[in-house]
């Protein structure tokens, strides 16, 4: 789950449940879902409603 933008425009970012980061860019995303073991993030439409709750 990605959170609105706080004040600062940060987002925070939850996977299964747990709290893995607080993107402050699009590119941190995908960074997290790399981490997450997520193959091939970069190729994500991060802006798809069915992908992005």
């Amino acid at each position: 789950m990605i959170y609105p933008p706080n004040e600062n425009g940060w987002r925070r970012v939850r996977c299964d449940g747990t709290a893995i980061g607080v993107a402050h860019r699009p590119s941190d995303i995908q960074v997290f879902l790399a981490a997450a073991g997520m193959e091939n993030p970069e190729d994500l439409d991060l802006g798809d409603p069915a992908l992005v709750e």
